[in-house]
Order: C-alpha cells, then sequence, then structure tokens
C-alpha cells in the first residue's frame, strides 16, 4: 500500500482567531491575567488533593534539610579517594584503566597503588582498588569519598558486597554508585531487565532509595563501551561530597609514594634494624602538626619525626576560563605503578625520562674545591703516577713507571698448601737481604696475599693507561675533525674556569645558606647512564625544556655521526687526559689564599646573628635578598625601603657588627662622586627631594589641631591654589548635588532591605540562618590566613589539608620496607592528643543479625575503631532496673547490650565493628556485631552472680545452724545482716558466727526449716576487664600472606587445633532418679479445735479392724473323685460345644456374605433393565413430540 502524506497544518494569517493571538502575543499574558479572567479554572478543585500536595512538597523541603557544617575545604582541595570495591573477577581493574584512559588520554596497564589524575579544571581524582581482604576493605571504607561497587550480574550480588557496605555504615557513609558488569552473558532481554530490576531493588534497600546504579552492557577488545564509561566519568566529575564526621576531624594520608631512608652502613651490618622512611602523599581531613602521633593501620602508632610540604606532583590547570583542559593538563601520577614525569624530594626533584631522551649533561660541583677533586677522582693517585711519564732533560724520552718497576720486581710461583692454590709471590731484586734481616718473623706472610693482588691490579692499570694515551695522542692528531676538536677545548676551558672557581663554607649551615643563595644560577645535573631518572633542584625544574633543547642543539653542533668509533675513541680519550691534568691542579689550588680565606670565615661567622625565631618554630622561611630590592649607591651606602621590606625578615644582621670593606679605593674622584648624592648637599630625584616631600605632606596633612593647646593650624596655601580650587569647586558644584542625592537614596533603600530582612520572617527560617552563619564561619577561616605565604602560614596552623606532604617516620619495623606490596593500602591517620593513650572503653554492643553465632564473654575479638584495628578481649553486659550492670556468658540475640574492653581512647560517638577472625575467606557473613563508644573511663562496675550453697544442721522453732556456706569467722562477718532464702522459698537473715565448726552461722528464718532443705544466699562478685590490646599487623606479613594474620585464639579453637575433648561435669550429666520414700506424721487437731469443727470436718473416733479370726474364714470344698470326674466331663462338652459354635457362626458369616454379592448383582441387573426400558420409552415420546413438531409446520391435522 502506498504511503500516503499527510496534509500539513497551515496557520491562519487573517481572521478573528489570527488577531487574537497577535494580540496576546504583543501584551504577553501572564498567569495573572489567566486567574483575573478565569478564576474557575485555578480554584482548588479538591481540598483532600490539596492537602496531599501540600503535604508531600514540605516533605520533600525537609528531606532536604540537613545539619550545616562549617565548609573548611581548601582552595584547592586534595584528590578525592574513589574506592573500586567488588569480589574477584568482577572487573575492577578494567574499569579503573577505563576511567583512566577516559580522563587522562592514557592507557595503564598495571593498577598497583593510589593513582591520581586531573579530571577537570577544579578536581582531581585518586583511584583505589580494593582486593578481596576485608583489612583493606576496613581501611579503604575510613578514607573513602566515593565508592564504586561492582557486582556481576550474571551470578548476582555476594557477600563481600554486604560486607562492605556494612563497614562504611559503621565508619561514616562514603557517597555510593553501584556499577553493574557482565550484563551481555544474558541472551533473553526480559531476563536481562527482570534482572536489573530485582538487583536495583536489593540495592536501594541497602543504600537508600534511588542510590545511583550504573550499567556497563558489554566489552569491546577488552574494554568496556567508551559512551559508557564517559557517563560515569561525567557522574564523577559533577558529583558533591558531604563532610564525614571522622574525616574531617582528623588528618590522614593515603600514601602514594614511599622511601627507605636508612643508612646503607646501618643496612649491611644489622639487615633487621628499625628503618626510616618518608612517606609522601596528600594531607586530607583537618591541619597536620608536626612532631605529632600517628597511626598506620596494619603497622602501629609512631611518632613523626619530620613533615614537609612539597610541591604538588599533580597540580590543578591555571585558573583562566576555558572549556576543557589540553593534553598537558590531564596529568597522571601513580608512583607505584610507575608512571609519573615528575617526582619531588625534600631537596630534589626527581624527572622520569625515557631512555631516548636522557643526555649527557654538566655535573653540579660541590662548594669546597678539596671534596671536588675527591668526587672527580675516578683514578687512584698511585694509578694516576704510575700512568705519568717523566723525562729528565729537554727533549729526552719519558721514563715510564713500569719500567722502573720491571728493573726491581719479579715474580715466584708458590704452591700454597693450606689453601691448596698456587700464589704468586713477588720478590724484590736487591733488597732480598735486607728483607731477610729485618722481617724474619711469620707475620708478614699474612699479608703477601693482599700485596700481590694490589700490585698486579696497579700493573694491569698502567698498562692500560698508557695504550689509553697512546691512542688518544693518534686521535687527537689526524681522526678528531677541526669543529670537533674546537667544541671539545672550549668545553675542557669551561670545566677548568669551573675548577678555579670553588666556593668555600665553614659550616653546614653556611653550606646551605650559600645553596640557597646560588640556587637560580645552578649548573644542569647529570643524567644516570641506567635513563630512568636524574635529579635536579627544585628552582630549575621550571627550566627542563630549555635546558632539553640547548642540550639538543649542542649535540648537532658537536655532530650527529655517531657511528664514527675512532672519533667517540678520541673524545673518551682526550676527555680523560685533560681530566686527569684538572684534578691534578685542583688538588695543590686549595691551598692558595689560605690567609685571605680564614680572615673572610671570621668575618662571616662575626656576621652570623642568632636568629630567634628559628630556635622557637623550628625551621623559618629564608629571606631571599634580591638585587632589585637592594639599591647600593657607591658600594658604600643602601637606600632603605621599608615599605619593600617583607614582613618577617629571617636571618637578620646586627647592626653592631662592623664589616671592613677594603675592595674600594676612596681616594680616586670617580668614587667620591658615585656617593656625592648620598649626602643633602648632593642632586635628588624629584620623588627623593626633601623640599618637595615636604611641600606634598603640607598639602597632604594641611589643618591640624594641636591636642595639648587646642589652637587650630591652617594649611598655607598660593592664591593661585585657591582661586583654581574655587572655580573647580563652582563647576562641580551641580554634578555633585545630584550624585550626592543619588548617594542618599541609595543608602536609604539598602538601609531599608536590611531592616526588612532583619525584622520581617518572609521565608527565612532557622535553617537558613544557621546555614548563613556557618558560611560567614567559613569566609572566615578561608580569610584568616590568606595573605600569609605558605612557609610562614605552616608556622601557626599546621599543614593544610591539599598540600602534598612528605612524612618522615624513624624506627619503623624492617618487615614493612622489605615486605611492601603496593596493591595493599598504606594510610597514615593523625592522632589527637589523648588518642595515642590506651584505656578503658564503655561499648554499646549488637550482635550482628547475618552473623550464625552468638558472643561469648572473653573470648578475643577484632576490633576496628577509629583508624586502628586491634584484637581484645570485651566483657558483655547489661544494665538491671536498679542500675546494676550484670555479666552476660553471651549477646542477646536480637537485642544490644554493654561491653567493655581495654584498648586505645577513641571520642565518644565512634562507630567500631567487630570480627572474629581477618585470616582467609569465610564462606558466612564475617561481621560479627556493631556499636558506638559510649565512655572513656572505668566508671561502670562489672558484677557478676555468685550463689553460695549450704545446709542445715540444728533446727529449733525458727532458727537455724548452717554450716558449708563460708570457711572462716572473718567471712561470716563480712555478710551478717545478709538476706538468704531456702530452695523452697523460705527467706531468713545471718545472725552470728559461730564458733564451731569454723564458716558455721545461727540464722533466722520465716518459718520452720527442715533437715532437707537447701539454704542458698545470692552475692554479686566485681569482675574486673582483661588488659589485652593486640594491633593487627598485616601490612608486615609477606607478600602474599598478608591476609593470613591470626591473634589470640578462643578457648574452642584451641580444644579443636590441640584435639582437646571437653570432659563433662558429672553434675551435668542425665542420671536415673532415686528417691526415698517420705514418712509424713499423722494429722494431730487440738480437742477445742475439734468442738469448733462441723460434724462433717470432725475426726471420726471409729474402731479400728482388727485381724479375722480363723473360725470366721470360710472354708475350703475338697470335691470327690466322682466329683471330679464329672466337672471334668462337663469342662470337655462346654468346650466341644464352643468350637462347634464358632464353627457354624463363621459358616453362617461366610453364607451371608455370598448372599450379600449375589444380592448386589441382582440389583445391577435390575438397575439396567430399568435403565433400558427408561431409555426406550423416552426414545418413542421424543419421536411422537417430533412428528407433533412437523405435522405443526405442515399446517395439516394428522392423526396418532
Amino acid at each position: 500500500m502506498p504511503f500516503k502524506k499527510q496534509k500539513q497544518h497551515q496557520q491562519k494569517h487573517s481572521g478573528p482567531k489570527a488577531e487574537k493571538k497577535k494580540l496576546k502575543k504583543q501584551n504577553g499574558s501572564t498567569e495573572e491575567d489567566e486567574r483575573k479572567r478565569n478564576p474557575k479554572a485555578f480554584a482548588v478543585q479538591s481540598a483532600v488533593r490539596m492537602a496531599k500536595t501540600f503535604h508531600r512538597a514540605q516533605d520533600i523541603k525537609t528531606k532536604k534539610h540537613h545539619v550545616p557544617v562549617v565548609d573548611r575545604t581548601p582552595l584547592e582541595p586534595p584528590p578525592i579517594v574513589i574506592v573500586v570495591v567488588g569480589p574477584p573477577k568482577v572487573g575492577k581493574s578494567t574499569l579503573i584503566r577505563c576511567l583512566i584512559k577516559n580522563f587522562t588520554r592514557q592507557k595503564l596497564t598495571d593498577i598497583c597503588g593510589p593513582v591520581t589524575i586531573v579530571s577537570g579544571k577544579k578536581r582531581r581524582l585518586t583511584f583505589m582498588e580494593c582486593n578481596n581482604d576485608i583489612n583493606s576493605m576496613i581501611d579503604l571504607a575510613k578514607v573513602a569519598d566515593l565508592v564504586l561497587m561492582l557486582i556481576d550480574a550474571s551470578f548476582g550480588f555476594e557477600m563481600e558486597t554486604f560486607e562492605f557496605l556494612n563497614i562504611c555504615q559503621v565508619h561514616g557513609f562514603p557517597r555510593i554508585m553501584g556499577v553493574l558488569t557482565h550484563l551481555d552473558a544474558f541472551k533473553n532481554n526480559k531476563t536481562l531487565r527482570k534482572t536489573k530490576k530485582n538487583l536495583k531493588h536489593r540495592f536501594w534497600t541497602e543504600v537508600y532509595q534511588g542510590a545511583k546504579l550504573f550499567y556497563l552492557s558489554g566489552m569491546v577488545y577488552g574494554e568496556y563501551q567508551n559512551q559508557e564509561v564517559k557517563n560515569l566519568g561525567r557522574f564523577i566529575s559533577v558529583m558533591k561530597f558531604r563532610p564525614l564526621v571522622w574525616q574531617t576531624s582528623h588528618p590522614y594520608i593515603l600514601a602514594d609514594r614511599i622511601e627507605d631512608l636508612t643508612d646503607p652502613e646501618r643496612l649491611r651490618t644489622d639487615p633487621k634494624c628499625d628503618r626510616t622512611v618518608s612517606l609522601y602523599g596528600y594531607l586530607r581531613g583537618t591541619h597536620l602538626k608536626n612532631k605529632g602521633q600517628v597511626h598506620i593501620p596494619g603497622v602501629g602508632d609512631f611518632q613523626m619525626s619530620d613533615v614537609n610540604f612539597l610541591p604538588d606532583p599533580c597540580p590543578l590547570p591555571g585558573t583562566q576560563k576555558k572549556r576543557a583542559l589540553n593534553e598537558k593538563e590531564r596529568l597522571l601520577y601513580a608512583p607505584m605503578a610507575g608512571v609519573g614525569g615528575v617526582v619531588y624530594d625534600k631537596d630534589a626533584v626527581y624527572i622520569d625520562l625515557p631512555a631516548n631522551h636522557v643526555k649527557q649533561l654538566q655535573e653540579v660541583r660541590p662548594t669546597t674545591e678539596l671534596v671536588q677533586s675527591l668526587i672527580e677522582t675516578h683514578v687512584t693517585l698511585d694509578a694516576k703516577m704510575a700512568a705519568s711519564k717523566v723525562s729528565l732533560f729537554s727533549g729526552s724520552a719519558g721514563l715510564d713507571p713500569t719500567d722502573i718497576m720491571q728493573e726491581g720486581l719479579r715474580e715466584i710461583h708458590v704452591w700454597d698448601a693450606h689453601t691448596q692454590t698456587q700464589r704468586r709471590k713477588v720478590v724484590f731484586t736487591g733488597l732480598e737481604e735486607e728483607e731477610d734481616d729485618v722481617s724474619g718473623s711469620s707475620s708478614d706472610e699474612d699479608d703477601d696475599g693482599s700485596d700481590q693482588e694490589n700490585q698486579e691490579e696497579e700493573d694491569d692499570l698502567s698498562t692500560f693507561l698508557k695504550e689509553v694515551r697512546d691512542k688518544s695522542e693518534k686521535a687527537t692528531k689526524g681522526s678528531t675533525p677541526p669543529v670537533k676538536k674546537r667544541k671539545l677545548e672550549e668545553m675542557q676551558g669551561e670545566e677548568e674556569v669551573i675548577a678555579e672557581a670553588p666556593a668555600f663554607a665553614d659550616s653546614e649551615d653556611e653550606l646551605e645558606r650559600g645553596e640557597a643563595d646560588s640556587e637560580g644560577e645552578g649548573e644542569a645535573e647529570r643524567a644516570g647512564d641506567s635513563g630512568h631518572c636524574s635529579k635536579e633542584s627544585e628552582e630549575d625544574s621550571d627550566d627542563e625544556e630549555d635546558g632539553d633543547e640547548d642540550d639538543e642543539s649542542m649535540e648537532e653542533e658537536i655532530g650527529a655521526d655517531d657511528s664514527d668509533e675512532e672519533e667517540e675513541q678520541g673524545k673518551y680519550h682526550s676527555g680523560l687526559f685533560t681530566f686527569s691534568l684538572c684534578s691534578i691542579l685542583w688538588t695543590f689550588k686549595w691551598k692558595e689564599g689560605l690567609q685571605q680565606k680564614a680572615s673572610a670565615a671570621f668575618l662571616r661567622h662575626q656576621e652570623a646573628a642568632p636568629n630567634l625565631r628559628k630556635l622557637v618554630y623550628g625551621s623559618v622561611v629564608e629571606a631571599e635578598d634580591s638585587e632589585e630590592e637592594e639599591e647600593e649607591l657607591g658600594g658604600l651606602f643602601r637606600v632603605n625601603r621599608p615599605q619593600k621590606s617583607k614582613k618577617v625578615q629571617a636571618d637578620a644582621l646586627d647592626c653592631s657588627h662592623f664589616n671592613p670593606d677594603i675592595s674600594h679605593n676612596w681616594e680616586l674622584e670617580e668614587m667620591l662622586n658615585s656617593i656625592r648624592d648620598c649626602f643633602v648637599t648632593g642632586q635628588w630625584e624629584e620623588g627623593q627631594d626633601a623640599a618637595t616631600l615636604l611641600k606634598e605632606d603640607e598639602e597632604l596633612y594641611g589643618d591640624f589641631e594641636d591636642l595639648e593647646t587646642g589652637k587650630v593650624h591652617k594649611g598655607t596655601t598660593g592664591e593661585q591654589d585657591q582661586a583654581e580650587v574655587r572655580d573647580s569647586e563652582y563647576s562641580v558644584k551641580m554634578d555633585d548635588e545630584e550624585v550626592q542625592k543619588n548617594k542618599r537614596l541609595e543608602k536609604k533603600r539598602r538601609l531599608k532591605e536590611r531592616f526588612d530582612t532583619e525584622y520581617d520572617d518572609g521565608d527565612a527560617t532557622y535553617f537558613d540562618d544557621l546555614k548563613e552563619e556557618m558560611q560567614k564561619q567559613a569566609e572566615l577561616n578561608r580569610a584568616e590566613f590568606e595573605d600569609m605565604d605558605d612557609e610562614s602560614r605552616v608556622q601557626y596552623e599546621g599543614f593544610r589539608p591539599g598540600m602534598y606532604v612528605r612524612l618522615e617516620i624513624s624506627s619503623l619495623p624492617c618487615e614493612f620496607v622489605t615486605n611492601f606490596d603496593p596493591h595493599y593500602p598504606v594510610i597514615i591517620g593523625g592522632l589527637g592528643t589523648s588518642e595515642g593513650n590506651v584505656g578503658y572503653l564503655q561499648m554499646r554492643l549488637k550482635k550482628h543479625r547475618w552473623y550464625e553465632r552468638i558472643l561469648k564473654t572473653r573470648d578475643p575479638l577484632i576490633l576496628s575503631l577509629g583508624w586502628r584495628r586491634f584484637q581484645t578481649i570485651p566483657l558483655y553486659h547489661i544494665e538491671d532496673h536498679n542500675g546494676r550492670h550484670r555479666l552476660l556468658k553471651y549477646t542477646p540475640q536480637h537485642m544490644h547490650c554493654g561491653a567493655s574492653i581495654w584498648g586505645p581512647i577513641t571520642p565518644q560517638g565512634t562507630g567500631f565493628l567487630a570480627v572474629q577472625s581477618v585470616s582467609g575467606v569465610k564462606a558466612n557473613f564475617r561481621i560479627a556485631a556493631t556499636g558506638v563508644v559510649l565512655d572513656l573511663d572505668k566508671s561502670v562496675t562489672i558484677v557478676k552472680k555468685l550463689k553460695l550453697i549450704g545446709y542445715p544442721y540444728k533446727i529449733f522453732q525458727n532458727t537455724c545452724f548452717i554450716k558449708g556456706m563460708f570457711n572462716t569467722v572473718l567471712e561470716v562477718a563480712k555478710f551478717e545482716g545478709a538476706s538468704i532464702r531456702t530452695v523452697s522459698g523460705v527467706r531468713g537473715q545471718i545472725k552470728k558466727a559461730l564458733s564451731t565448726p569454723p564458716g558455721a552461722f545461727r540464722a533466722t528464718f520465716e518459718d520452720r526449716l527442715l533437715m532437707s532443705d537447701i539454704v542458698f544466699l545470692r552475692s554479686w562478685y566485681p569482675v574486673s576487664i582483661p588488659q589485652l590490646y593486640n594491633p593487627v599487623t598485616s601490612l608486615l606479613l609477606p607478600v602474599g600472606q598478608k591476609d593470613s594474620w591470626s591473634g589470640m585464639r578462643t578457648v574452642g579453637q584451641l580444644k579443636h587445633d590441640l584435639g582437646v575433648r571437653n570432659k563433662p561435669s558429672i553434675d551435668s550429666l542425665y542420671k536415673p532418679i532415686t528417691r526415698a520414700p517420705r514418712h509424713f506424721n499423722p494429722l494431730h487437731i487440738p480437742k477445742e479445735l475439734q468442738k469448733a469443727l462441723p460434724f462433717k470436718s470432725k475426726p471420726k473416733l471409729l474402731q479400728p479392724k482388727g485381724k479375722v479370726p480363723r473360725d470366721l474364714k470360710r472354708a475350703s470344698v475338697i470335691r470327690e473323685p466322682h466329683e471330679r470326674k464329672v466337672a471334668e466331663l462337663l469342662r470337655a462338652l462346654s468346650t466341644v460345644h464352643h468350637y462347634k459354635k464358632k464353627v457354624a457362626q463363621r459358616a453362617h458369616h461366610a453364607k451371608h456374605k455370598e448372599f450379600l454379592q449375589q444380592k448386589e448383582k441382582d440389583e445391577e441387573a435390575k438397575m439396567k433393565r430399568m435403565k433400558d426400558a427408561r431409555k426406550k420409552l423416552y426414545r418413542i415420546m421424543g419421536q411422537k413430540d417430533q412428528k407433533k413438531q412437523r405435522s405443526s409446520l405442515k399446517g395439516t391435522p394428522q392423526d396418532d
């Protein structure tokens, strides 16, 4: 069927409808006009519906309310920590690689440790993969800002997902986003939709209604689809984060780089010694103070020896406005994964360069000439002397030391029977006799081996240097082109200039000060042969690219043809030869001018003033005196510029110290003219002339009043000036009036607005006022230290969040370095003032509803509290109605209970979780209990119920003597007046101790006791809390075994491991109950009471029945033999009769049964015959009816 095109709608251009539309468009009708024109359309149709709508709007508005918190985020916040969590083989590493590629356009093969990237103009992200270890899950849940929870949709939820969600609920809930993977495993679209819906609603149940759940539909070439990853990245880039209480109140660092600073010599002598380690990372949370206490989860508590802030290795881009980042600003920093261009240290910068970018750079020389010569020496002095030649006469051939050595040395091969080796013994010709006379002892034989080895090395080295020198002479004569030779000579000349002017320092402080002054000048450092990294000072790092271009141009000038081996050898040998000469020159030049150097050093020592600020704060900002700020006149005077000087001047010189300057010759006329303008008689600039400045001051501060005399002084100005002022005032008078009028009106309007906002409620609420107050506090916090430089600011407020800091910690266990695994997070958590102490903690605890077993008192439990993970022994208790804390043997099943532990002091209100074991992966849910800290002291006394049992051994009316309850009279004295009771419920009281037996006492009761009664005393015994604090040191375990930490075992585990079977108590076994019969006394009723009783209740005075006399007993009948025969016959006949009767009855029953069967058959046959007759009858009647019907249709009568 051909498709028929629909007719398009044509708008009216004329007519009443078009005119109406034009009029409406011109006037622009509003909602108020519509309300006036048609009020019924806007009236309330249903009051109930309107109330529901209003209530829903208010509910939505109220749900958005939260407790306002002061925004303490710095201007440059630290990177956001994104933790990727999930079971094994769910796609965590693949997702991180795809997100990194989406943000930085780079591929990262191995995900090791934190990976920091720049995702936008104002946001950086740090990705961290959480492996399937409950230690890592607990640690990363405390520092995570965002959790990407990966779920295998083809398998469903796994236990690790729910465990991590419960960990997050305890330690402060970060933002959580679910990501469903393996969706391509579903072939049926309906099953896929149903699975998505089920997983989404279960995820909402655990997190919150409406939690974001992403779907990664499939993979293309081993990566997720670009559009889906891009959407996920956009959500991450714009997400807002709510500050968590624990994170905002404690400083913490997620370490992304670790360096071992231990002395190598100490490591060589003692490999198991404690290490000094520096940890690097972004500071998060709150401000960090130097020399404070920190805790590394999995290692322990430590004291920081030093903290420094470094330049940001992954800085945010510039502040200029632009839509997106360029390629250079898409930074990626992951030192543990081997990625990151620049690595900053305390005093240096390490730059990762590929091998093809490494160039031979000049070496920065030390400041001391003697140290220079020692460092630059690659060959020993003996080797230099061996390689040198001495010519005794001009034009004569040079003598080689080897020639002389050969004349006096001889070699003998000696077999050493002790070492079973052939040794080369040196024999000195001409000196053998002296050797024999002087060294007759056997001590010289021990040193023969070392002397021979050294001599052999010297021989080999001397011959090698000789060959090298000959080759270098040949190479310099003919093979090297003249251009290259000239370049080499220039470079050698530069090296000699550097060598001739070394700087000297008297102490390390002077050396550091000198290095700080010459930081801007520095020479480039030489790259290592490995081509991996090069070390530069921080100031030189800005000029990397320029230096690389200069090196490339230098290499191009020297020559790009590196294939010529002879040219390379010539360059190398000539450089070696000139280097050896320079080093020899340096060794003698350090002795020159010692007197002048000593005097200069003494003057520098005199000028050094004690720096009080350095003594107080430890380190100060070194003031850099630039040449622009110091204006020197003639080398003698300096112009003081107080307005240009810095607020804080560290290391200022003492004015009393005089430095005699002899560098100027003041007899010359030129020197005198250079300082002539420094005096009053000299010529000054217009802005610095005294008369001009006084005139300006008079104009500026012309009129003033003397406060002592009250006299008013008027400034004197010329008539011309007054006339000019008068004319200008008259010309702008009208304009000023208008401006002032407008200003007054604007001021009135602002005052009215302020009054309205303050006194008219309007829509403002308490919540809005609270938010405004918090905003003002946040602005005040930011403005306090805003204008201060970082070095000074750190001294006052500490290191602020967002800084990239370097922590140095000494005395770390050596296993932390040797067993370091970058896949496990290293977190440095700052501790408060009292959080480093250990004491008693009172907690509220509840067993987790998914944990299968109840917890037993005194079983060791691993708690995650604050930054720490530690093992302790808790005591569970519950508070009774009278305030008593009663010890519980087990935790309640579905109820909270109290818990007391010995552990680190943690602020009240901090949540914690408990696990029984952190080793391995259990099949069941691992989180045993959760709770919160209530109190930090030992104010709660836990008591245990104690029942003391005793037995009566003498009974009076209501008084008894009890034994077996106590052992001594002193114990009874302590319990005098205590209430006791029997098992039957009779109450009593302890009265007094008895002398014998020991421990017996007299007690009174409400009623008379029996000897079979058991008396017991209910008492309460205080229980002491076990003092066990065992930190979980999982990071110290070897690689691959970090999830197998095990601490103290429970009694049940010990019995299971040791194969010990529990012997049951004899009293606990089930035994047959044997009770002795009890005899009760007869009831005795007094006679007076019997008289008052009715006749029915009176005891009847009946005669007791005696024994029946024998004569009254019935006599036994003895039958005759004939009678016995008759009786036997009758019994036999009755037996036969009964048998016949039974047989006849059985035959009758069988006959009756046959009769019933026959009767049933006859009935069936009869019913069948009747049924057939009825069928025949009904058929005949039906035929008759049909005939009647046919005849009625024809209309003719028809007879039967």
